[in-house]
């Protein structure tokens, strides 16, 4: 004999369900380091071919890996200003963030024209290329994720970041943060491997 069901069908939410969003950002991020994986694996093969140029790395990057430290701290405040409905602070947060995004990019620019400036073209030695190509690929990511910023900085001017919606700012963080780890182990290896 089967109980008979009373009352509206309770439905249970899963206790760690995702949004669909966050799982592409995830997808998406591990896309992108599998490319990065790639370049560098190609790295180490091509150097124990032989023709394989040392040099020492611009000190602009170095200036880059300060600031996009510091712009993923600015970001993770300002995520937690969200949380708090503290709408002011993550407007300072998000412009210092934008800020040292763009000093980011500026300070790739710079390094490339260290570069030039000590002679080491595109097309001269493969280590060099592979820098060039490297740092300007992450630079363009960098740029894709300054977009998103801006569109998440904007919807904050319109009150549309606070507690009970958070999941914009979240994913913008958690990709920022992806790409300035993944900055810091691309100059890393560079760093070790050249």
């Amino acid at each position: 004999m089967m109980a008979e069901i009373t009352g509206p069908r309770r439905t249970e939410k899963r206790k760690f369900a995702m949004d669909p969003l966050e799982f592409m950002m995830w997808a998406f991020m591990v896309s992108v380091f599998m490319i990065f994986a790639g370049f560098t694996s190609g790295y180490i093969v091509r150097k124990g071919d032989g023709n394989w140029l040392q040099f020492a790395l611009p000190s602009a990057f170095m200036l880059s890996t300060a600031l996009v430290a510091l712009s993923s701290i600015a970001l993770q405040w300002s995520f937690a200003q969200a949380k708090k409905n503290e709408l002011a602070k993550v407007k300072i947060g998000m412009s210092i963030t934008l800020l040292l995004g763009l000093g980011f990019v500026g300070a790739q620019l710079l390094a490339y024209s260290q570069l030039v400036n000590i002679g080491l073209f595109l097309n001269g030695n493969p280590s060099v290329g592979f820098l060039y190509v490297v740092t300007f690929i992450h630079a363009l990511h960098v740029l894709s994720a300054i977009i998103a910023l801006i569109v998440i900085f904007a919807q904050a001017f319109r009150f549309q970041v606070h507690s009970k919606k958070l999941l914009g700012m979240k994913l913008v963080t958690l990709f920022w943060h992806f790409l300035g780890i993944l900055w810091i182990y691309l100059y890393g290896f560079f760093y070790f491997m050249n």
